[in-house]
């Protein structure tokens, strides 16, 4: 078994088991980094759904608080409108008949 053909042969088999471990280490460096990146990807994309439903959800509050400041400014005037209706109608009541 210790002819040169052997050791040849032996060697060459060393080469290839090297080589293929090699490339089986490159290929889960590859397959790492693609998970990563796969990872990364999907992260974003969550982060900026909630940023949207973020901005959606402030956008709404923003809305509601909007109608309520109208409606309490229509309030407003439709009570100083019937403050000055009760002004006149006493104004004409304390007048004396003509």
């Amino acid at each position: 078994m210790q002819t040169e053909e052997m050791r040849q042969a032996m060697s060459t088999r060393k080469v290839f088991s090297e080589k293929e471990r090699a490339y089986h280490v490159y290929q889960a460096r590859r397959n790492y980094l693609r998970q990563e990146c796969n990872n990364q990807r999907y992260m974003d994309e969550m982060r900026a759904s909630a940023e949207e439903a973020w901005a959606a959800e402030e956008q709404a509050r923003a809305s509601e608080q909007q109608a309520r400041a109208a409606e309490e400014a229509e309030r407003a005037q439709k009570l100083a409108a019937l403050a000055e209706v009760e002004r006149l109608k006493k104004i004409l009541q304390d007048r004396p008949p003509s």
